[in-house]
């Protein structure tokens, strides 16, 4: 039953990866804010292969930074 929720997550956290890429490259930003972004979203798929749930924490905050972006506020630690 473990194995079976955590292939779910796997699932969730591959789609939401590949829509934050998306996002990523669709945005209208300086170019800096785009090579951090594009930064965070390597490390994020780096941890996923080693700690999925952290992960997800991280990509949950990284798409909270994107809706930020997309209303043209910058994340200061971006």
């Amino acid at each position: 039953m473990e194995r079976d929720s955590q292939l779910e997550l796997y699932g969730l956290v591959a789609d939401q990866l590949k829509e934050a890429h998306s996002r990523v490259r669709a945005l209208q930003v300086p170019e800096g804010v785009r090579m951090a972004l594009t930064r965070k979203l390597l490390v994020i798929t780096a941890a996923a292969k080693h700690d999925l749930a952290d992960a997800a924490r991280r990509l949950e905050r990284l798409m909270a930074s994107l809706d930020e972006a997309g209303e043209g506020r910058f994340p200061e630690d971006t």
